[in-house]
Parts: C-alpha cells; sequence; structure tokens
C-alpha cells in the first residue's frame, strides 16, 4: 500500500447499545470503531489468548493460512464513506518460488480479529486518521472509572 499510514493499537472494547466500540488509536489520537458484539467478543478472546470450547470462524481462517504458509503482514483501516469504515488485510506468502503479497478488501472487525490473532501491526490511512474524532478523553474517563469492560491491548 502506497499511501501514508500511522500505526495504532486497540486501546480497549467497550460494549455499547448496537454492538460494541472498539477503541483504536497511538499516544496522538483515539478513535472508535463500531462492530457487532460477537465480533468485540472474538477480538478481546484473541487479544487475551483465551481458549475457546470449539474453533470459530476466525481460527478456521488462521488454520487454512497456516496451512498454505501464509501470514496476515498488516492490516489497514483505509477509510470511512457513509459511517462505515473500510479496510484492507495484506497477506504474505513465501515459498520456494517466492515472497508474493496480496491485499484483500475486508471489514475492519474481521481485520481486528485476524490482527490480534496473527499479533499482526494494525494501521490507519494518515487522511482517516486526521479526520476521526478524538476520543483520548473519553477513553481515559472510562479507564479511571474502573470499567471492567475496557481492556487494554497487551501489544
Amino acid at each position: 500500500m502506497k499511501k501514508e499510514v500511522v500505526p495504532v493499537q486497540i486501546r480497549g472494547i467497550l460494549p455499547a447499545n448496537s454492538g460494541a466500540a472498539i477503541f483504536l488509536g497511538n499516544d496522538d489520537k483515539v478513535f472508535v470503531i463500531q462492530v457487532e458484539a460477537a465480533m468485540a467478543t472474538v477480538i478481546g478472546m484473541f487479544l487475551r489468548d483465551a481458549p475457546k470450547e470449539r474453533p470459530l470462524t476466525h481460527d478456521l481462517i488462521n488454520s487454512v493460512f497456516k496451512g498454505l504458509d501464509v501470514k496476515v503482514e498488516r492490516v489497514v483501516i483505509t477509510e470511512l464513506k457513509n459511517a462505515t469504515y473500510f479496510a484492507r488485510l495484506i497477506l504474505q506468502q513465501e515459498n520456494e518460488l517466492g515472497r508474493k503479497i496480496v491485499e484483500v478488501d475486508a471489514r475492519p472487525s474481521d481485520c481486528l480479529a485476524l490482527a490480534s490473532a496473527h499479533k499482526a501491526p494494525i494501521y490507519v490511512s494518515a487522511v482517516l486518521f486526521e479526520q476521526v474524532e478524538d476520543m483520548s478523553a473519553y477513553l481515559d474517563g472510562i479507564n479511571e472509572g474502573g470499567s471492567e469492560s475496557s481492556e487494554e491491548s497487551e501489544t
């Protein structure tokens, strides 16, 4: 991807009325992406390396990637259109024939789940990062209030 990007981390997950809020950011700014409650649970499980009773869909994808010797190199949250975020999953496959990079359009929630599972870096396009509202104070308020539903990323 040739666009300038900004590295971010998952800074917290907070249940909301219509799903969950994923707080993404760095020391400069934090913004929120709304995801389905089930996706927030999956992302949280991968962040905590929590055991699962049965493999989840993202575990299946991870098994397929492993079988094909594919690595999640990084994910990029690329843009916001009509209140919907868009993202790219960047995959790498390397073997005796060489190295191949593939970019795939994907939902940000799926990208965040796979990045969490693979401990892969998360980026946001610099243009988008400039546009999003800074929610740092809100996240700090939640963390200071001792909310147990917010979790810090270990990355």
